[in-house]
């Protein structure tokens, strides 16, 4: 627990027994009172069992899902065993532990809390088509949360238990759709996001499950998924009033 919360570190991972164990290490050694839960998403190497060993409890989906996917099962546990809070942590490395505190300690204002790379902090960038079709999303999603979301293509973020709740029955396993099209619906239901400034590191073992020709096609299909968004009934239900 921290500040008597039960917190679930969810981590989602495919083909990571390179580097997944030191992942796990560093979060215990930052955050001692988080459970972590790896989600091995059909890998085809050791990532279960190197995982299992490293301390923490597995999930192993009997195939490739995706992040979505796997981040759906990992919503489905928190759901199940009644966590407060949710956070998602790459098996890669790039996401560094010592900042869950401040996503935390964000969590008593808002719903969902984005770790921002282009906040600021750090010197992570992205160039061309990518880099524009981020802005564009950014500044959107910015007018629909009436507040200032610079990275919501980010895969570090947390969640409250109202969030959990929604998102064990329903989120996009299309790839990005765990980050912008969640957002898009999370934003439309009335629920509240803010975000941290963040420093991402390299990654350290493995290789990036899409392209960059890849990722700049479906930012692109993003950005339509968007446009419809705006004209169409959101996937989930209101927020809780009165919070």
């Amino acid at each position: 627990m921290i500040d008597g919360k039960r917190v679930l570190i969810i981590m989602p991972a495919w083909n990571e027994a390179d580097g997944v164990a030191d992942v796990i290490k560093e979060v215990h050694t930052a955050l001692p009172g988080v459970d972590v839960l790896v989600v091995d998403d059909g890998s085809a190497d050791e990532t279960s069992a190197v995982a299992r060993a490293a301390g923490a409890t597995v999930m192993t989906l009997p195939y490739n899902l995706g992040v979505g996917g796997a981040m759906r099962a990992g919503y489905r546990y928190a759901h199940d065993r009644g966590y407060d809070v949710a956070i998602q942590v790459d098996a890669d490395g790039q996401h560094d532990p010592r900042n869950v505190p401040e996503l935390l300690e964000r969590l008593d204002h808002a719903d969902l809390i984005i770790g921002a790379r282009f906040a600021g902090t750090g010197e992570y960038e992205t160039r061309g088509p990518r880099k524009w079709a981020m802005v564009v999303l950014a500044f959107w999603l910015s007018r629909m949360a009436r507040s200032k979301l610079t990275d919501v293509t980010s895969g570090f973020r947390a969640c409250n238990r109202d969030l959990i709740n929604v998102f064990a029955r329903w989120y996009p396993v299309e790839y990005l759709g765990d980050t912008v099209e969640s957002t898009i619906a999370v934003v439309r239901a009335g629920y509240r996001i803010d975000q941290v400034p963040v420093s991402m590191r390299p990654r350290t073992t493995g290789t990036p499950s899409q392209s960059p020709w890849k990722a700049t096609l479906y930012l692109g299909r993003i950005g339509m998924i968007l446009l419809l968004a705006l004209s169409r009934r959101s996937e989930l239900g209101p927020a809780k009033q009165g919070r």
